[in-house]
This record gives C-alpha cells, sequence and structure tokens, in this order.
C-alpha cells in the first residue's frame, strides 16, 4: 500500500469512529398512545360531537316535557273608540217592521286568567317519547364515530411522520459520511494526494444530499403540524415522536369477513340506529291520525268600563271557571298524511341502501387492508436483505477504496445503493403500518389502539 492510500485509510478510519447528533431540535417525546389520548379530550371535531350527544339530552327532556301539564297565562285589554252597533228587530221597542240600532258593550275592557292542560291520549306522543330515545343512542354512536375518525387520522399522520423521521435519519448519516470524506479529499487534494474529479464528485452527492434533508426537515415539520391539528394541539407546542411505534392490537388470523364484523363497527350501528328512527318517524306520521284527547282548565276574570278606571277596587271584576276535555279527531287532510308516509318510507329505503353499501366497502376495506398485509411482509423482507447485502457491499467497497483498489465512483455508487435500499425499506415499513391501520379501522377496533 503506497503512502497516499495509507493516509487516506487512516483518515477514513479516524472518521468513522465519529458519532454525529441530529440537527432536528429537541423536545418532549409523544408516542403513539400519547397522541391518541390527547386528541380524544382536545379534538376539535370530538367535542362537538360530545354536545350534539348532550343536546340530544335536552330533546329528550322536551319531548317528555310536551306530555306533562301547560300552564298558560294570558291578558288582554281592549279600547273601542266606536262601539259596535247592532240591528235589533223593532218589535221589541212596539215598531214593527223596522230595526233598531243598539249599541253593545263598554269602550274599555280587560280580561286576564290561567289556562291548564294535559293531555291525555296522543299515540305521536308515544312515538315521539322512543323516537327520542333513539335519537340519544344515534348521537353517542355519532361521538364514537367522531372519535375513531380522529383515532384514525393521528395514527395516520403520526405514522407518517415517523417514517419521514426514519428517513431524515438515513439521509442525516450518509450527509455526515459526505461531509467528512469531503472534508478529508479537499485535504488531499490540497496535499496533491487526490484528484480535483473526486472532490467535485463528492461535493455534487453532498448537495443532493443536503436537498433532501431540507426537504424532509421541511416537510417533517408540516407533518407534525397535521398532527398537531388532528389533535387539537396549539400549532406553537413543541414535541418529538418517539423514534418507533407498533400497532400490536392487530388481530391474527386476520378476518376476511365483512359479515362477521359489521355489527361492531360505530358506523354500521349509527345507520341501524337510523333507520329505527326512520321508521319510528313513519309510525309517528300514522298515528297523526288517531284522535287525540287533553284535558283543559280555564279561570278567567273580566271587566267592563265606560272609563279606564280598572284599577278602582270599588268597581266589579267577574269571574269565569270552565273545566272540560278536547277531542280532536282528524277526518280529511287532503292526502297529506299519506305522502308524508310515502316520503318517510322513503328514507328507510335509502339508509338500508347505505348499509348495503357500507357491508361492500368494509368488505373492500378487509380484502385489500390483507392484500396490503401479505405484500408488505413479504417487501419488508426482501429489503432487509437488499439492506443486508447493500451494507456489506458499501463495507467491501469502501475497504477496498481505503486500500487503492477500487475507485471512488465504486464507493459513491455503494453509498447510493445503500441510501436507496434503507429508503425502499422505510417506505415498505410504512406501507405496512397503514395497512394494519386501515385492517384495524376496517374491523371497528381503532379504540383499541388507546386501551
Amino acid at each position: 500500500m503506497n503512502q497516499k492510500h495509507l493516509l487516506l485509510s487512516l483518515l477514513l478510519t479516524i472518521v468513522a469512529s465519529f458519532s454525529y447528533a441530529q440537527t432536528q431540535p429537541q423536545g418532549k417525546v409523544l408516542t403513539l398512545k400519547d397522541a391518541l389520548t390527547f386528541a380524544t379530550t382536545n379534538n376539535i371535531g370530538v367535542t362537538k360531537a360530545q354536545l350534539d350527544e348532550q343536546g340530544a339530552e335536552y330533546r329528550i327532556k322536551e319531548t317528555k316535557g310536551s306530555g306533562l301539564p301547560q300552564l298558560t297565562g294570558t291578558g288582554q285589554l281592549s279600547i273601542y273608540p266606536s262601539i259596535p252597533t247592532q240591528l235589533l228587530p223593532g218589535e221589541i221597542i212596539g215598531q214593527p217592521g223596522t230595526f233598531v240600532p243598539v249599541q253593545f258593550g263598554t269602550k274599555y275592557n280587560a280580561n286576564g286568567g290561567v289556562e291548564l292542560s294535559q293531555l291525555i291520549f296522543s299515540k305521536s306522543y308515544f312515538v315521539g317519547l322512543e323516537a327520542a330515545q333513539t335519537t340519544r343512542d344515534l348521537y353517542r354512536l355519532r361521538t364514537q364515530m367522531s372519535r375513531e375518525d380522529v383515532l384514525y387520522n393521528v395514527s395516520s399522520a403520526y405514522l407518517q411522520a415517523l417514517q419521514t423521521k426514519e428517513q431524515f435519519s438515513t439521509i442525516e448519516a450518509n450527509y455526515n459520511r459526505l461531509v467528512q470524506l469531503e472534508k478529508i479529499l479537499t485535504l488531499q487534494y490540497k496535499n496533491d494526494f487526490a484528484k480535483k474529479v473526486d472532490v467535485n464528485r463528492i461535493t455534487v452527492n453532498k448537495t443532493n444530499l443536503e436537498n433532501q434533508r431540507q426537504t424532509l426537515a421541511s416537510a417533517y415539520e408540516q407533518q407534525k403540524n397535521a398532527l398537531k391539528f388532528f389533535m387539537g394541539m396549539p400549532i406553537d407546542q413543541q414535541f418529538e415522536i418517539a423514534d418507533s411505534t407498533t400497532l400490536s392490537n392487530t388481530v391474527l388470523p386476520l378476518t376476511t369477513d365483512a359479515n362477521e364484523i359489521l355489527a361492531q363497527r360505530a358506523d354500521y350501528q349509527a345507520l341501524e340506529t337510523q333507520r329505527r328512527l326512520y321508521g319510528l318517524n313513519v309510525e309517528n306520521i300514522k298515528g297523526r291520525a288517531f284522535p287525540t284527547l287533553a284535558g283543559f282548565g280555564q279561570y278567567t276574570y273580566n271587566a267592563q268600563r265606560r272609563e279606564f278606571n280598572f284599577f278602582d277596587t270599588s268597581q266589579p271584576w267577574f269571574k269565569t271557571f270552565v273545566l272540560g276535555v278536547r277531542l280532536n279527531i282528524p277526518i280529511f287532510d287532503g292526502f297529506q298524511r299519506r305522502n308524508q308516509v310515502r316520503q318517510a318510507e322513503i328514507e328507510v329505503k335509502k339508509t338500508e341502501l347505505d348499509m348495503q353499501n357500507l357491508a361492500l366497502n368494509t368488505q373492500l376495506g378487509l380484502d385489500n387492508a390483507i392484500k396490503q398485509i401479505s405484500t408488505s411482509q413479504l417487501a419488508i423482507q426482501n429489503q432487509e436483505r437488499n439492506v443486508e447485502l447493500a451494507q456489506e457491499v458499501y463495507n467491501t467497497t469502501n475497504s477496498l477504496y481505503k486500500e487503492g483498489l477500487s475507485p471512488l465512483t465504486d464507493l459513491l455508487e455503494a453509498e447510493v445503493s445503500l441510501r436507496e435500499a434503507q429508503t425502499n425499506l422505510n417506505n415498505e415499513r410504512l406501507k405496512y403500518k397503514i395497512s394494519q391501520l386501515n385492517y384495524i379501522r376496517a374491523r371497528g377496533e381503532l379504540r383499541n389502539l388507546i386501551q
């Protein structure tokens, strides 16, 4: 070995022993479970769904309240600048064949009182109570659906950010290696131990990696911002995601029949509840054809004055007290109710079609996720072997280059091949984790990620 390659070998050996710090900003480490737990309590969409669920409770109470006694107060003051006139037959005053104009009433009239009513029977009321309870279930399921959407979005954003972080680490290590190699070759070039073209090759590769490094760093920050958005976290809050994560809740063996898991999916349960609610709406409309019965009581005071002296306690007020029941029997409504029933039945059929579509979509999601899991597992194995082989080629080429038995171009090609193999492995690992996530979602088990 000549002096030139002996010096190069020594310098590369020294450089290889260095450890390089990451340039990414450090902060609190956030695991996937931490992110999911934070999102379920801070995401705006989940909070809105919970408010809708609370609103459903008040709607139930509102519906129940319509069957409780209803008490209303009334009051009215009437002023007649011109008192109404009525014509009476003249016979009452001995003038047959004529009419006598007579004014009835007084200029000032006032009355006030209270009315108490109580619903006794209404078929629509009882159907409405059942519908109100069903609405509570529907909003509960919608809250669960909103939470599952957040869990999926947060998990997907987290995994993508993790893959970018791992890719950044790969590029960073290669970049640091080229930076040191550039320094060595520049020094050798100044001492006539290396060619200018070799320095330029290193500089070109280093610049390309620098651009990739900056692009990945920017993408990583953008992906973290997207993750913060899905979590409901302030954008200015800093954190670092963990170096690795697993979706260990994937159930094996993998289920391929959607019918076995539809019943546990919140969106399918919501459609079933929606169908039941539309069915109750049909019953409610039909129930309007039944008679309704309500009891009532009225207690009023009224006074009539020629002058405005209602506050004069010496002047009389007259009271009226009435008790009774009110029966309402629908007879003919111009076929409105029949057409309303037809419209409500169409909504039931549309919901049934939505359920069929969801079943097909679930089957599609299961099949695609299972196929992708199988494909990614095989691809990961192949890429891991590729990385091992590329690493072995790089190490061998590096040793030969140190001994002067291999040109720099071979070393750079080996470095590029190793980087590509590592990148492909990172991409396949991301595909595998996303396919796992899609499978968990198709099974309706996203909530297991935070248990």
